[in-house]
């Protein structure tokens, strides 16, 4: 289960309490309590790609800045990645200094102290942490990020899978996730009969990209009791979410934030 929290600034946002009752700092934002104008209208974290319009840099800094304050990290290093809708997962190693400029789609630390951190405008954010919350990631998973395996490839990064704690977090609904065929049948190949989609008879159909990360997680052996899903829809769910394509582009983003337990541990 997700519950919705409240910061004293104002920010509102999700937590698993799966992760939470393992100690780990976390966050699933939402689009409120912070500093930005409209259309980027409040809490934004990131700007659109490609567009004349955009929001300051300093609003979106100062709204990550009540994010991490928000879940007790209101000096912690917040790591980014360019973000590419593939499979790449970036390992944070103890002492090394951060380059947000990768290309990237996961990131895994066990650093204390930092936050791996994706952006989402109706992709799927997860979160991941190992069972003593050492070792956690951050995973950012569009549709070619599901068929590509960017979450079963960050799972490869803890050293038991059994031990993992997952939270797949709000994105955009099965109702409101119209594909064309060709992306029907890359979920059928990737997930046979089990795929979670549904056909029209024009040959468009809807795809449940929750569902999907949910069945790669059981399938690479997390137990079904240790995954939180959220039933938020970014789409639907407009007073709370920005949403890509709702908005046609012109919209914040909301991001996922996770930091690991204060001991570092082997990944």
């Amino acid at each position: 289960m997700l519950r919705r929290q409240t910061s004293p600034e104002g920010a509102v946002y999700y937590q698993s309490t799966l992760l939470a009752a393992a100690g780990v700092a976390h966050a699933f934002s939402t689009r409120i309590g912070g500093v930005s104008q409209a259309p980027f209208d409040s809490l934004n974290l990131g700007n659109p790609n490609g567009l004349a319009k955009q929001d300051d840099l300093a609003n979106i800094a100062e709204n990550y800045r009540r994010l991490l304050a928000a879940i007790g990290l209101p000096d912690g290093t917040l790591l980014r990645v360019h973000q590419v809708h593939g499979p790449i997962v970036a390992f944070d190693r103890d002492q090394t200094t951060w380059d947000n400029s990768v290309c990237a789609d996961a990131i895994v630390t066990r650093t204390a102290g930092r936050a791996a951190s994706v952006r989402v405008a109706d992709c799927v954010p997860v979160l991941l942490a190992s069972n003593d919350g050492r070792v956690v990631a951050a995973v950012h998973a569009g549709w070619r990020g599901v068929i590509a395996g960017v979450v079963p490839t960050a799972l490869k990064h803890f050293s038991d899978s059994k031990n993992i704690i997952a939270a797949i977090g709000p994105s955009i609904g099965m109702e409101n996730f119209e594909v064309g065929p060709e992306v029907l049948q890359e979920f059928s190949t990737a997930f046979g009969n089990a795929a979670p989609i549904r056909r029209r008879p024009d040959g468009k159909g809807h795809v449940d990209l929750k569902a999907a990360i949910r069945l790669q997680l059981l399938h690479a052996g997390v137990d079904d009791s240790r995954i939180d899903v959220s039933d938020r829809c970014t789409v639907r769910d407009a007073a709370e979410f920005y949403s890509h394509r709702r908005d046609a582009g012109l919209t914040g983003r909301m991001a996922a934030v996770i930091s690991p337990s204060a001991q570092p541990g082997p990944a």
